[in-house]
């Protein structure tokens, strides 16, 4: 009988222990928005319809969940934290902010959509996650883009590009880590419009 109490006590403080161990996916994970463009570029006007395809990701990447690469080149995700819409959904939201904030086209919007448009970009979502040379030290957030431009009209691809960037977190904790991603995703959404205005001016007639 004692055996046995023994035996249920130690599978009891087992369980304890385990429970304080993953208390950040029991507990509400913080939630976070990357901000979008704040200002228009400016410049030629183009009377031409654009839409944002969902961004194609692998699996490891189309979730909430913020992607950490760690030093033994092991993936993970950061405790305790999400993003607000899966990584691809959060990406397309920016884009179309981009295309549409910069002023230059008549429409932006995310596809599927029942507006008709004049080009399609198709997105593909290559790296979005937290790089941490060692457990200590702050990660850099690396973010990689692969887009393809196509005019809708004549089912012809107007231009194939890579956007990428980087960023360094100015610490080691999830607010300066999102700032990162902030930085990163900006510079790289930002590449990607003015590809995609580059590509259109190019095509013209």
């Amino acid at each position: 009988m004692r055996r046995a109490l023994a035996l249920l006590a130690a599978t009891w403080l087992c369980t304890a222990c385990f429970g304080s161990v993953f208390k950040s996916d029991i507990e509400p994970p913080d939630r976070y928005r990357l901000a979008g463009p704040v200002a228009a570029a400016g410049g030629e006007a183009l009377p031409l319809a654009i839409s944002v395809a969902r961004p194609g990701a692998a699996s490891s990447l189309d979730t909430e969940r913020i992607a950490v690469v760690k030093p033994d080149h092991g993936f993970d995700y950061l405790a305790g934290a999400r993003w607000a819409d899966p990584a691809p959904q959060m990406l397309q939201q920016l884009l179309v902010a981009a295309l549409a904030v910069d002023g230059r086209f008549a429409t932006a919007v995310a596809a599927p959509s029942h507006v008709p448009t004049d080009l399609l970009l198709d997105v593909e979502l290559g790296h979005f996650e937290a790089v941490y040379a060692s457990v200590d030290t702050p990660p850099r957030i690396r973010v990689e883009l692969h887009a393809n431009l196509v005019d809708v009209r004549k089912g012809v691809r107007v231009a194939s590009f890579e956007a990428g960037a980087e960023a360094s977190a100015a610490r080691n904790d999830q607010r300066a880590v999102v700032a990162a991603f902030e930085q990163a995703t900006d510079e790289a959404v930002q590449t990607v419009a003015q590809r995609v205005r580059a590509a259109v001016a190019a095509a013209k007639p």
